[in-house]
């Protein structure tokens, strides 16, 4: 990471780009193995293998920082729950019983949910022109979605899942403010292990109740362990890596546009890995995000509420 330091927000807004395309991965494996993994079983599975493969890498930081770490382990059991613990367990179950495009809908509400609570949490206000970016981005995701029809919106229906996904970006909202506030003097590498680290902790009771009582578990085949190994590595280690070195470096609310993308991606792998056409709908509409994200972030950056690497 040290050759990054010159680069900072270079850096943020790659690894910001690819979140979202991780993401929209995760909705699609999530929607595909619905019937294969229960939702729980997926999200803790998932966060095991992410820490297995994490661990090597993280464990001498974590012994290095240790002092630190005890004394903010409160900070970074906060900040695991809204994300690791809660945001796509939550996401997973949702899959479960509403639409892909209903998630898709719903989880690009996030700049919206973001910029409120960082309102009225961190006092962080929208300028104008960020205003004006969101609403641009805003109506190329609706675009998306819509399929370039008001009737395809209008008609959208509406389900538990849905208001199930509505919870799960809440807790994403609050883990993207608080993020900044209760951030942890540590590196990135050490932080990321012991986020997913408590994270995982706290979801095992959760899973081991759910499998006693309610899914009774998946087998572990070639079907199942493949998006497995995906979900762990992509939407998991990388996307939380670039999105916590993201918020730290340039703001939750602008770090939070970016998921207007998600979408966007999502009718991109459909048409690469599914054959579904891809309209002039998602061009124009992905076309109209990119304008909002470039009104978004074209004023200088929020100050960096930590040094995220060395």
């Amino acid at each position: 990471m040290a050759r990054y330091a010159k680069h900072p927000l270079a850096l943020a807004y790659i690894g910001l780009v690819l979140t979202p395309l991780f993401w929209a991965g995760n909705a699609v494996v999530a929607r595909g193995v619905v019937d294969d993994i229960p939702p729980t079983s997926l999200a803790f599975w998932r966060w095991v293998l992410a820490l297995l493969i994490i661990l090597p890498f993280g464990l001498r930081g974590v012994r290095r920082e240790w002092a630190v770490i005890r004394d903010h382990w409160h900070r970074i059991l906060i900040l695991a729950l809204f994300s690791v613990t809660a945001f796509n367990t939550l996401l997973y179950l949702a899959a479960t019983t509403t639409t892909a495009i209903n998630i898709a809908l719903i989880n690009s509400t996030i700049p919206i949910m973001v910029a409120l609570l960082a309102f009225l949490l961190l006092g962080e206000r929208t300028r104008a022109i960020q205003g004006l970016g969101i609403a641009v981005a805003l109506a190329g995701m609706l675009l998306v979605i819509g399929q370039g029809t008001l009737g395809r919106l209008v008609g959208l229906s509406f389900s538990v899942g849905d208001l199930i996904m509505v919870t799960a970006v809440a807790s994403w909202g609050v883990f993207s403010v608080l993020l900044r506030r209760l951030s942890v003097p540590v590196k990135s590498l050490t932080f990321l292990t012991m986020q997913i680290a408590l994270g995982t902790a706290v979801l095992a009771p959760i899973y081991l109740v759910d499998l006693m009582f309610f899914s009774g578990g998946f087998e572990l085949s070639r079907t199942t362990l493949p998006p497995l190994v995906y979900v762990a590595i992509f939407p998991g280690i990388l996307a939380y890596a670039f999105w916590n070195y993201g918020v730290l470096n340039v703001g939750p609310a602008k770090s939070a546009m970016f998921m207007y993308l998600t979408p966007v991606f999502a009718a991109v792998l459909a048409w690469v890995f599914l054959g579904e056409r891809l309209g002039w709908y998602h061009l124009a509409g992905g076309g109209l995000i990119l304008v909002g994200l470039w009104f978004t972030t074209r004023n200088p950056p929020i100050a960096p509420a930590r040094k995220t690497a060395e």
